[in-house]
């Protein structure tokens, strides 16, 4: 496919359905794909096999990308978000602070090209909850 973007599986569930034949096995991949550059997707593949899976993930995730507001390496402003039972905290950081977030914070971030940002975990520890979390709450973000 494209060069151009970074793709990053998050998480990858091996998922059983009990069937009369015994059981079906399928696999779910959240993959974060980003230009590095101020856009970012999020994508939910679920394949027969895992291949297949980060497949229709990255191509979900090309599809519904977002471009993210930047002041210089870092976000316009901070943003507090719950969706779920996942809160993220986001704030701005001055240059060369580098990415201090958890590690799925710190994948939406880093493929979206932010490099200076400090963020907060509060809710849930659930992976594919915050990364929806924080694709919303970078979605939410206008430049000042």
């Amino acid at each position: 496919m494209n060069d151009e973007f970074n793709e990053k599986v998050i998480q990858v569930n091996r998922v059983s359905k009990k069937t009369t034949g015994g059981n079906k096995i399928g696999f779910s991949v959240l993959i974060v794909v980003g230009d590095k550059k101020g856009r970012v997707g999020v994508g939910l593949g679920k394949a027969a096999d895992v291949a297949s899976a980060v497949r229709k993930g990255s191509a979900y995730a090309r599809k519904h990308m977002i471009t993210v507001p930047m002041v210089k390496t870092t976000i316009p402003h901070e943003i507090r978000i719950k969706m779920g039972a996942a809160k993220i905290l986001l704030k701005p950081a001055p240059a060369g602070t580098g990415i201090r977030a958890g590690g799925a914070v710190r994948a939406v971030v880093e493929a979206a090209g932010i490099r200076d940002i400090v963020s907060k975990i509060l809710g849930t520890d659930n992976k594919a909850s915050n990364v929806y979390a924080t694709f919303a709450a970078l979605s939410k973000l206008k430049t000042l």
